[in-house]
């Protein structure tokens, strides 16, 4: 089975756009934990436009599952990481004004950069993931890294999927085969959603973990979070 790991960012999108504690991101996190997810994964930004650093401060200490914090590795991040300690860190190339993540890493252009970054997470025994596009030679380079696992960036094959799913598969079944060539630990995430996770899971040998936040929010607008989370479970199941 695949991991589903939620991206709690939303919660706390919607917190910051009346001010208060409501939703409560830490209750959220419990409830997600609560009613199945294998994981929390928080993306805090410089603006703190969505999670706050305080934010991942509190949520460490009640998380019982897996703690993945993803996002830029600039000086103010490595050391929140450093400090919290989750069981991954998954590195992420955003400029400071993009509205969501939207490319992966040039693990070849930024070999160097990366291996150091690398080094200090795993010295301090943190698990490292770098968000990479769905390109074998982007992953034989993150393999260089020494990073442990790649997350393919799954935008383009949600954008395709409803057109013509099989074209849109194919690169990241190169990619999975690469990623095992080169013994990474394979994740994926953006923009998978309840209508093509099943597809996506079924295709690719050894995923590892999904890391799921908007889709699965807006969807338990409509279905309940519970029942959402529990759908994709199902979805994720390997029977």
């Amino acid at each position: 089975m695949t991991n589903l790991s939620v991206n709690v960012n939303k919660f706390a999108t919607l917190r910051n756009a009346r001010g208060g504690n409501m939703p409560d991101v830490v209750q959220a996190v419990k409830d997600c934990e609560r009613f199945g997810a294998q994981g929390i994964t928080v993306h805090p930004r410089p603006d703190e436009r969505h999670i706050r650093y305080r934010d991942v401060r509190e949520i460490k200490p009640v998380i019982t599952t897996e703690f993945n914090i993803e996002g830029n590795p600039i000086p103010s991040f490595i050391e929140l990481v450093l400090e919290i300690k989750p069981a991954q860190v998954t590195l992420v190339p955003d400029a400071h004004d993009v509205i969501t993540s939207n490319a992966g890493w040039d693990t070849i252009r930024h070999k160097d950069a990366l291996k150091d970054w690398v080094k200090v997470f795993k010295n301090a025994g943190i698990r490292v993931s770098l968000f990479v596009d769905p390109d074998p030679e982007m992953i034989k380079a993150a393999a260089i890294t020494g990073a442990d696992r790649v997350e393919l960036y799954t935008e383009s094959y949600a954008h395709l999927y409803e057109t013509d799913r099989e074209k849109a598969i194919q690169p990241y079944i190169a990619a999975a085969q690469a990623a095992a060539r080169y013994s990474l630990g394979l994740n994926a995430g953006h923009d998978l959603n309840l209508t093509n996770i099943a597809y996506f899971q079924r295709h690719i040998p050894g995923l590892l973990e999904v890391s799921i936040g908007h889709a699965l929010i807006c969807e338990s607008i409509y279905l309940g979070l519970e029942n959402t989370i529990q759908m994709y479970l199902r979805q994720l199941s390997d029977f």
